[in-house]
């Protein structure tokens, strides 16, 4: 697998606190990989930093062969960044059709409202949300508005998704179902960077995790072997649990 991303000693600050911390990692195509750590451990800033919402105060991003740090978060997506976010959002009075062939129109290139109407029948087929299509996307369960949040991000016809919590508020059934969807838009070549909280979910669907503390890259490596690295698991759970788990663990 040829290398899409490449990320070379990134960092952020804000005034006196370093969210990014000399960040290096690279991303193949097609890969699955997870991004873990602590709350305020610095995901939502590195994904926000890699689409372009903030500039990095150091470091290179290197997308597809193309330097792309402090491009507008627009110019990033058409490049072929896309990505979900955490509380999900769409477009409350338009159809859930509308909200995909939006995506379609801004973001995938997609030159006319007719052509955008019908890749948005598509990624909402592949989505399961054929049956929802002319829905107020307002009307839409939590499941739902991920599945839609997923569409639109596909319809901006990505080489690179970026998925934040995901499978947050949703069922085990529901997660099931997501799941299959991740690893089908892998198995197309689009490479899946997968931020979560959920150990069982990454350990499930991801070959490689990244582990985030404090704005530094801890691990990086396949997630078997990261989920069973004494500093992950003392970063996630604390010096006491961490403990604990080593004394009970066989």
């Amino acid at each position: 697998m040829s290398t899409l991303l490449t990320m070379d000693h990134l960092s952020r600050r804000f005034g006196g606190l370093l969210a990014l911390d000399d960040v290096s990692v690279a991303l193949k195509e097609g890969e699955i990989i997870g991004l873990i750590g602590p709350n305020g451990a610095g995901k939502t800033t590195f994904v926000n930093v890699v689409t372009g919402v903030l500039k990095p105060t150091s470091g290179t991003i290197n997308f597809s062969g193309r330097q792309i740090e402090g491009l507008r978060p627009d110019l990033v997506a058409r490049a072929g960044i896309a990505r979900t976010f955490q509380i999900v959002q769409p477009f409350p009075r338009m159809t859930v059709r509308e909200n995909v062939a939006a995506a379609a129109l801004f973001a995938g290139g997609v030159p006319t409202r007719e052509e955008a109407s019908r890749d948005a029948d598509l990624h909402l087929a592949f989505c399961g949300l054929t049956r929802e299509a002319d829905t107020l996307a307002s009307a839409l369960t939590l499941a739902g508005r991920k599945r839609l949040e997923l569409a639109k991000s596909l319809a901006s016809k990505p080489k690179l998704l970026l998925l934040d919590e995901v499978n947050a508020g949703l069922n085990a059934a529901e997660i099931d179902n997501a799941l299959r969807l991740i690893a089908e838009i892998a198995a197309k070549g689009i490479t899946v960077l997968l931020i979560e909280h959920l150990m069982k979910v990454v350990s499930r669907s991801c070959s490689r995790l990244l582990v985030l503390h404090q704005g530094r890259l801890v691990a990086d490596g396949p997630t078997a072997e990261v989920m069973q690295d004494e500093g992950v698991i003392e970063a996630y759970l604390g010096k006491r649990f961490a403990r604990l788990q080593k004394e009970i663990t066989p």
